[in-house]
């Protein structure tokens, strides 16, 4: 496992390499991009679960912490920026065809939650990207819409963008929300008991999942542009490579659920499958063996048999 860098625009984009057991630097081994959700780092599911795995079965593997995110660079911090989001994937793909040992014709993705709406709009356009997977996949442009789920939450949330946006070029502090609350208590106060803000915070806020690059931070002045964002825009004319949509069958509000459904009925490809795993809800899929094993009775045979 070694700690390296690569270029996005200016700026360094953070990852962690992983090799498979008794690595030979004079062959040639298939490599999984593995991406991790809003809000989270390549510590978290992205690369502790699922990136490890991989790599237990053969593949060379990089997580990286999402541009002005974790330990990667980028101004202004805590952004959440699809267009930097989507190109973090082809900076990837850049790094990885300078190591002698990948095969760069056997290169994959993996996205995990939101990381798993970009991994897919990302391979729409970046032909060297040859297999996708999705894992409780979430289309971010979605959910930044829906809001409180009233019909003018969106427009009143840019409003308030707007607002904020003009009140820092005057020279404002800039407005850093959350994701998530910060506690169970926090989210009792609040009145919510949705089972994915639950699960959230269990992951996030508890040493079950968490890590001090993934501060529950959000800048509020970046949001406008999720908006107007679909990560499955022109799936049904771009997205050809094979693909495998997995998905609990526990909904939740962050949709994970619907969008695998989503972008399994939209996406070109041929050769695609989902997977609805019984029981498990959007967070199972994080780290709870029962889920992830199968998950992974799908992704090995997937990536095998693709890469």
């Amino acid at each position: 496992m070694e700690s390296v860098r690569f270029k996005n625009r200016t700026w360094d984009v953070a990852g962690v390499l992983r090799r498979p057991k008794d690595f030979d630097a004079a062959k040639k081994y298939p490599a999984v991009i593995c991406a991790h959700p809003i809000s989270s780092c390549k510590e978290q599911t992205a690369g502790n679960i699922y990136a490890a795995r991989l790599t237990e079965q053969g593949y060379v593997t990089l997580a990286f912490d999402a541009s002005y995110q974790g330990e990667s660079g980028g101004e202004p911090r805590y952004l959440e920026d699809p267009a930097a989001r989507v190109e973090d994937f082809r900076c990837a793909v850049d790094y990885l065809v300078t190591l002698d040992y990948v095969d760069e014709n056997r290169i994959g993705v993996l996205g995990v939650c939101g990381g798993g709406g970009y991994a897919a709009n990302a391979t729409m356009t970046e032909h060297r990207i040859k297999a996708l997977v999705t894992v409780v996949g979430a289309n971010y442009g979605r959910l930044a819409r829906e809001g409180d789920l009233t019909a003018g939450a969106a427009v009143g949330m840019l409003e308030a963008v707007g607002r904020q946006r003009t009140a820092e070029a005057r020279g404002a502090q800039a407005a850093i929300t959350t994701y998530i609350p910060n506690s169970q208590e926090e989210r009792e106060s609040a009145g919510v008991t949705d089972v994915d803000i639950v699960q959230a915070i269990d992951y996030y806020k508890t040493p079950r999942g968490a890590n001090p690059n993934s501060p529950n931070k959000l800048r509020m002045s970046g949001l406008a542009p999720a908006v107007g964002w679909d990560a499955y825009h022109l799936a049904e004319v771009l997205l050809t490579q094979p693909l495998q949509v997995i998905v609990g069958d526990v909904p939740g509000s962050f949709g994970s659920y619907r969008d695998g459904f989503e972008l399994f009925d939209r996406a070109r490809s041929e050769k695609k499958d989902i997977l609805v795993i019984e029981g498990a809800s959007h967070y199972d899929l994080y780290d709870q063996p029962f889920a992830v094993d199968q998950a992974f009775e799908k992704i090995t045979p997937f990536f095998k048999e693709n890469l």
